[in-house]
């Protein structure tokens, strides 16, 4: 399976069938994707003494409803008890905050600490556990992405996992604030937490 590994001890259903869920929510590059962001936070968990297993399957699954059509997302939010204030954005933050719903239901997976990496791995938080860091920097750089500074975020992430959360959100908000796209309030919250250096 293109190398992908991970002990499931989160959910009813078994490896094989978790995979073949995934692989059929999305695109083969969205996968492809997906088994790189497991991959290195495989690796990061190695790095911070953190459950290997737990963080390659939080990686894998991180972009489980990323492909989710934006009338399903709209239907969740209205009818789930989601904050309406969500309906001012778009599949780029819903596919974290939302797709949990997605996850728990469809993969059956509950575990509040892998719910909450991937709830946080699209906007990060003021608090943050040792797998929402791995979440949300693996997605970052992993070994698909090919944007100008990604050498330099995998050096800094590898070498100390908060200054990796730092140095992306940092990047993260230049890319908004340059594109003059909307900054959701918890990522600004984030950069003041760990981008600011003192």
């Amino acid at each position: 399976m293109e190398n992908i590994e991970f002990k499931n001890t989160y959910s009813p259903l078994s490896s094989a069938e978790l995979i073949a869920k995934e692989k059929a929510n999305m695109d083969a590059k969205r996968f492809k994707h997906c088994i790189g962001v497991s991959q290195t936070s495989r690796k990061l968990a190695q790095l911070n003494n953190y459950d290997e297993d737990k963080a390659a399957l939080a990686g894998f699954i991180h972009d489980y409803a990323k492909q989710v059509s934006p009338e399903r997302f709209i239907e969740v939010i209205k009818s789930q008890g989601f904050d309406q204030d969500l309906l001012n954005y778009n599949r780029a933050i819903w596919h974290g905050i939302v797709g949990v719903y997605f996850i728990e239901h469809e993969l059956k997976i509950t575990d509040p600490e892998i719910l909450t990496a991937i709830r946080r791995h699209t906007t990060a938080d003021v608090e943050m556990s040792t797998l929402d860091k791995i979440v949300f920097v693996a997605d970052f750089i992993e070994p698909g992405r090919t944007f100008p500074g990604v050498d330099e975020a995998r050096k800094v992430a590898f070498a100390n996992l908060d200054d990796g959360v730092g140095f992306e959100l940092a990047h993260t908000l230049e890319f908004l604030i340059k594109n003059r796209q909307k900054v959701y309030p918890k990522t600004l919250d984030a950069y003041n937490k760990w981008s600011i250096k003192h």
